[in-house]
């Protein structure tokens, strides 16, 4: 598979990213990211892009590829609702358009656990996720998923974490005893990713448990 990625420079879009390198299915990689990844590969193609919302419908250079790992984003910690939006909504769906939807491509999209498909709770990150999630489905994507993951574990190699993660790091032991439900490797996560993309799922939204059995299921193989 040829695969986009979005959101490299995070700590979601790394992992992925870092699994995607390695792993033997994938033969090429366009990362689309505001900044220059810092990694060289001879898989990985980069494409900066200062704002996504400039995209072109249609982009030529997003073309040919078979799927799209949107995993760009923002916090909603201490930011407005109408930034979170346009961040969050606005630029996820100009980018989907500029990869020109079609039934060849998957497009799988990280919201996160408590991402609100009714758009009408109280919660704003969780409604603006929820509408995302809705109307990418709504495009003529061979598949368009919602990935939910709640708490993450990044692997080794990772450089791109929230400061929080070095005070953290240390309960990640004890949440996989204690709240195993909650918790996802990053190494899971991507896995999963690459798994939907190459055979499909039958459910449009992917919970902490879904990861988990999508890895496991694609390291039998």
């Amino acid at each position: 598979m040829k695969v986009v990625i979005t959101g490299v420079t995070g700590m979601v879009g790394e992992g992925v990213l870092l699994e995607c390198l390695e792993h033997p299915n994938i033969t090429e990689i366009l990362s689309v990211s505001r900044r220059p990844s810092g990694r060289v590969h001879a898989k990985l193609k980069e494409y900066i892009v200062p704002d996504f919302l400039s995209l072109p419908e249609n982009d030529e250079k997003l073309r040919g590829y078979d799927a799209c790992f949107y995993c760009a984003g923002i916090s909603s910690v201490g930011v407005k609702e109408p930034v979170y939006r346009q961040v969050t909504y606005d630029t996820t769906m100009a980018f989907a358009n500029a990869l020109k939807p079609n039934p060849r491509m998957t497009f799988l999209y990280v919201s996160g656990a408590g991402t609100d498909s009714s758009e009408k709770g109280r919660i704003m990150w969780a409604r603006v996720k929820g509408k995302t999630e809705n109307d990418l489905m709504q495009l003529p994507f061979k598949q368009s998923i919602g990935f939910r993951p709640a708490f993450m574990k990044p692997v080794k190699e990772q450089k791109n974490l929230p400061s929080f993660y070095k005070f953290v790091a240390w309960l990640f032991p004890i949440f996989s005893t204690v709240f195993p439900g909650i918790i996802n490797t990053m190494e899971e996560i991507a896995l999963a990713m690459i798994e939907v993309a190459q055979h499909g799922y039958e459910k449009g939204i992917i919970e902490v448990k879904d990861i988990r059995l999508l890895a496991t299921r694609a390291k039998q193989k």
